[in-house]
């Protein structure tokens, strides 16, 4: 792994790499947010660089403290918080306009008294035109001493007119925008409060950030944020844009496609931290044919330079499995705790953990291991269910008074000495050990799957297992 003067500081004129996530608080955090942050995250440490989180709550209409919980409880659970105490953008207003007078001060900006009534009339003239609208302000280049006083103005940045600017993007490539296109748009509002775009630029150079990785939606901001970097002659961020995220069927990731939100697959779903970070990873990125990626391996395997151009698509069906995966590598004890907190009624955690090998390897997530281990904690008389109840037929119930009074004699009850006794009833009576197999899971478990009928007899227990399979049992012989 590289250190921070390693490959790392080479990229950014000998600084340590810094990067950041920086999310607008106005939800829960996003499926593509989580990886967004998962990239900056492992981008940091490959390169032993740090890893910052910013909560952009500039839009105090739709910020809310629900939603930056939901921000830090999501980037928690997959341990993906700030290296640093979170910065709050809308704290730093008053450093965000100073920097909007220093561009005034050095010429890079200039203040515009244009109406939005002038601003309309301007942009109807241009669409009645067939021509597109750009802000040609008689004000860029007014002296200063023509500004009116006391009347309401607004803070544009000078734009080049000329020329082209050009990007060499670590994912998209190099990038080319003629400046003829870069408006001159407005970086402090008439109110005195700055913009979005002012306010990253600003907050990205005081945090000492080095590499700006995120959606590729932000890609023309860079051209316009590049503005007020040069305009202010601090160095220039690496950038890297990564494609969206996609649904199955191409179309840019909705709640249509399914959960959105990081909290539904914890919380709903029931998928592991590990897992979603293993399966966002694999979202547009890849090393060679390994799909099962530690975090370890994924912090010494990382580089930003292999995330491809073309969107990924969400594959719900292989987070899935991936989850399956790491339920059985997961620790019994931590995942006894997960299923219990999905269970109604009292619960044996101990049992529970005692479960876990035995219920794990079926069960591609926690609601399907909580389903799984409830019949450990049924009371009886046992629920059983309608394909369970058919299985306990009248010769089925004989059969299985006649395996209660075998499995009383059984000196030990342990799942090797269980098989063997009943394997030799079956033998005994000329039966297949469905036969017997068949009828023993329903009155066990009221189910007709569970996991193997001897780790469900040690599991309940001798008292507990007789006693439901005397519930069952009648005393007439089989046919």
């Amino acid at each position: 792994m590289a250190s921070a003067s390693g490959k790392g500081e080479e990229a950014t004129g000998g600084r340590g790499v810094v990067t950041r996530f920086a999310p607008s608080p106005t939800g829960y955090l996003h499926i593509g947010g989580a990886r967004t942050a998962l990239f900056n995250w492992l981008f940091a440490r490959h390169h032993g660089g740090k890893y910052l989180v910013r909560i952009e709550d500039t839009d105090r209409a739709r910020s809310t403290e629900p939603a930056i919980e939901a921000i830090f409880d999501g980037l928690g659970w997959l341990d993906l918080l700030g290296d640093e105490e979170p910065v709050f953008q809308f704290a730093r207003s008053d450093r965000h306009a100073e920097v909007a007078a220093q561009l005034l001060e050095a010429g890079h900006a200039y203040r515009c008294y244009l109406t939005a009534e002038e601003l309309a009339a301007r942009r109807e003239k241009a669409q009645a035109e067939r021509r597109p609208f750009g802000i040609e302000s008689e004000w860029r280049d007014a002296d200063p001493a023509s500004w009116p006083v006391d009347v309401p103005y607004v803070v544009r940045i000078k734009a080049p007119r000329e020329g082209e600017t050009v990007i060499e993007d670590k994912v998209q490539g190099t990038v080319t925008v003629a400046n003829a296109e870069i408006d001159d748009f407005v970086i402090l509002r008439s109110d005195g409060t700055p913009t979005y775009m002012l306010a990253v630029v600003v907050d990205d150079h005081d945090m000492g950030v080095t590499h700006v990785i995120r959606g590729d939606d932000h890609l023309n901001n860079a051209f316009r944020q590049l503005c007020i970097i040069r305009g202010m002659g601090w160095p220039e961020p690496v950038y890297a844009h990564v494609p969206l995220i996609h649904g199955s069927d191409g179309a840019k990731l909705s709640k249509r496609h399914g959960a959105l939100g990081v909290d539904a697959y914890r919380d709903d779903m029931g998928v592991l931290p590990e897992a979603l970070f293993n399966y966002l990873l694999r979202l547009g990125w890849g090393h060679g044919d390994d799909e099962f990626i530690s975090r370890d391996q994924a912090v010494e395997w990382f580089d930003i330079g292999h995330v491809g151009k073309s969107p990924s698509r969400f594959d719900i069906a292989k987070l899935m499995n991936l989850n399956g995966h790491y339920l059985r590598e997961a620790d019994d004890t931590r995942l006894a705790g997960l299923v219990a907190a999905r269970m109604s009624g009292a619960v044996d955690l101990d049992l529970l953990a005692r479960a876990m090998p035995v219920l794990k390897v079926r069960a591609k997530d926690l609601n399907e291991l909580a389903g799984a281990a409830a019949f450990l904690f049924a009371q009886r008389p046992l629920t059983i269910e309608d394909k369970a109840a058919a299985l306990l037929t009248d010769d089925a119930r004989a059969l299985l008074s006649r395996i209660a009074s075998a499995l009383r004699e059984a000196a030990d009850w342990t799942t090797e000495s269980l098989e063997v006794r009943v394997k030799a009833l079956a033998e005994e009576w000329g039966l297949g050990l469905g036969k017997l197999a068949q009828p023993l899971r329903a009155a066990l478990t009221g189910q007709t799957t569970s996991p193997g009928i001897f780790d469900v007899l040690v599991l309940l227990g001798r008292e507990e297992s007789l006693a439901r399979i005397d519930a069952q049992a009648c005393p007439a012989e089989p046919v």
